[in-house]
């Protein structure tokens, strides 16, 4: 049901987890799909898998802290396909440090590309989106990110970055909605991607977290990619400044 069809969405942090399958399941839908990372030959590959699917896609090696990176990609897309439609703010890091060991650069390095990034790329679209009448902007977040009663040690910049994300988006979504800019996000759980490989390495940790969670189990990435293009595609044509939640029950446990 979900028909993504001539629509153009870019995507960052899409080399590989959470990414990778939202650009791939936007492709799947239809969409032409921008694979924006670090890597130039990791976005390359996801690029091949989603041609290998019939599906359209372009790779790109962009830092989401580097505001002429991102400027050029997004003119290459505009150039290439005519407009933006979707914009997945998904790159995000998960470097865990406790407060005492914390430095100013630890603390700047989570917050510049975990929650500056997500300003400098809907800098970069929106006037696109304005100017074609409308468009999605998709935020990952997280449920650490506050006022969850749930705290996370060791990730205090990592929680400030994805509160500021929450609150962000409700904010962007209200001045946003004239243009019908549609502005959402998606705070997942425990998702099994590389990100938690430092959680994996802890079989203790581990256990306790999914002690947790009342399906017992991490979430796989598709479970969250779907809600993206849900919330991307006109099927969401109501829903905007939402957070939705997607954890296996952990925050209602």
């Amino acid at each position: 049901m979900i028909n993504l069809k001539n629509k153009v969405a870019i995507i960052t942090g899409a080399r590989r987890g959470m990414g990778r399958t939202h650009a791939l399941i936007l492709a799947q839908a239809g969409a032409k799909v921008a694979i924006s990372d670090i890597s130039l030959e990791e976005c390359e590959k996801v690029v091949s898998e989603i041609e290998s699917q019939g599906g359209i896609g372009l790779a790109f090696k962009c830092d989401v802290t580097n505001q002429k990176e991102i400027e050029e990609m997004v003119a290459e897309v505009i150039k290439k396909w005519g407009k933006i439609d979707i914009l997945v703010n998904n790159a995000g890091v998960f470097p865990l440090k406790p407060f005492a060991e914390m430095t100013e650069k630890d603390w700047d390095f989570v917050l510049d590309i975990n929650l500056k990034g997500y300003f400098l790329m809907a800098k970069a679209v929106v006037p696109n989106m304005i100017k074609n009448g409308g468009g999605s902007i998709v935020n990952i977040s997280s449920i650490a990110s506050g006022q969850v009663g749930i705290g996370y040690a060791a990730a205090t910049h990592y929680v400030a970055s994805k509160g500021g994300i929450s609150g962000w988006t409700e904010a962007l979504a209200v001045e946003l909605a004239p243009f019908n800019i549609r502005v959402n996000a998606i705070s997942p759980g425990l998702i099994d991607t590389p990100m938690i490989d430092v959680i994996k390495k802890n079989k203790e940790a581990e256990k306790v977290i999914l002690s947790k969670i009342p399906l017992a189990r991490a979430g796989k990435p598709e479970e969250v990619s779907y809600m993206v293009a849900f919330l991307a595609s006109d099927l969401a044509s109501y829903m905007t400044g939402s957070n939705v939640v997607i954890d296996g029950g952990m925050l209602a446990g």
